[in-house]
């Protein structure tokens, strides 16, 4: 409410790109510029005084929140393909996602995969979910993102714990704990987009493996339906196992096969352009969609 109201902040927004726009973006610049997090009803003045630095922080950074907790919701789908996979992710920023394997999970009550190296991500979950009895087996895995970030970097390090909302103290903690995990083995992360980047990575993946290339909250942030429709059916025509984890906006395709209107603020989790499940934006709640009710 506070941007509405403001001439100030909005003139701000307004004379950035259209894709610059995004609330998140926004106010992780102003607590990196600021160090903290100010009174809302404060931003004009900060705004006024330090806009340069936080258009400057918004112009060379992204939203790259690379929330490992959505792990919880590809787990099912990751256990259920015959074993070993071959990994690679579409949009992996610092590829935190790709460690489904290494992380620790609780899905109300049940346990897998407890270990006392990393953090342990609750999910909720309703209907048929099929979690499974124990952790996938990665041999393979390597991430394709515009801007990858150096886990290895406290930058880079700050820069995604800047982006978490500072009221999620918990969600803080485990992203700490997960880049931890991720330090002492970093995955192969390459410089590039769908179109350039992902055939080259496709064709080095190893024999042996069953090969998934999949994507969280990432393909939102392509504007042309077109293209998203053009990656889809790229996929489709691939020999591999292809997962999205997407707003139900992003392949209306996909979203028209299951009946009723989209639980509000949930993602679509598909496979191979099947739905199977809804599920909370931040990995926290899968909920599995009933094969009968498709469309």
């Amino acid at each position: 409410m506070q941007v509405v109201g403001s001439p100030t902040l909005q003139a701000f927004l307004l004379s950035l790109p259209e894709h610059k726009r995004q609330p998140n973006l926004f106010f992780a610049a102003i607590r990196w510029v600021v160090g903290d997090v100010p009174a809302a009803n404060n931003l004009p003045n900060i705004v006024e005084n330090k806009g340069q630095e936080i258009a400057e922080v918004m112009f060379a950074r992204s939203t790259q929140t690379n929330e490992p907790a959505r792990c919880a919701v590809l787990l099912p789908l990751l256990a259920s393909l015959p074993q070993p996979l071959a990994l690679l992710e579409v949009g992996a920023s610092a590829g935190l996602c790709l460690f489904p394997d290494r992380y620790a999970y609780d899905y109300d009550g049940t346990s897998v995969g407890l270990k006392e190296d990393g953090p342990v991500f609750q999910c909720s979950v309703s209907g048929a979910v099929p979690v499974p009895p124990e952790l996938p087996e990665v041999v393979w895995r390597a991430g394709l993102d515009l801007n990858p970030l150096d886990i290895g970097s406290s930058d880079a390090r700050d820069w995604l714990a800047t982006l978490v909302w500072p009221e999620h103290a918990e969600r803080r903690k485990r992203l700490l704990r997960a880049m931890d995990v991720v330090a002492q083995n970093p995955p192969l992360l390459v410089q590039g987009d769908v179109r350039d980047g992902l055939p080259n990575l496709l064709e080095q993946m190893p024999d042996g493996a069953t090969p998934v290339v999949f994507h969280s909250a990432v393909l939102s942030y392509v504007a042309d339906q077109v293209e998203r429709e053009e990656f889809a059916r790229d996929m489709l025509a691939r020999d591999v196992v292809w997962i999205s984890n997407e707003s139900p906006r992003v392949f209306p395709s996909i979203t028209d096969k299951v009946k009723g209107e989209p639980p509000r603020g949930k993602f679509l989790l598909s496979m191979n352009g099947e739905p199977k499940a809804w599920t909370g934006p931040h990995g926290q709640s899968i909920q599995w969609i009933d094969q009968t009710d498709g469309a």
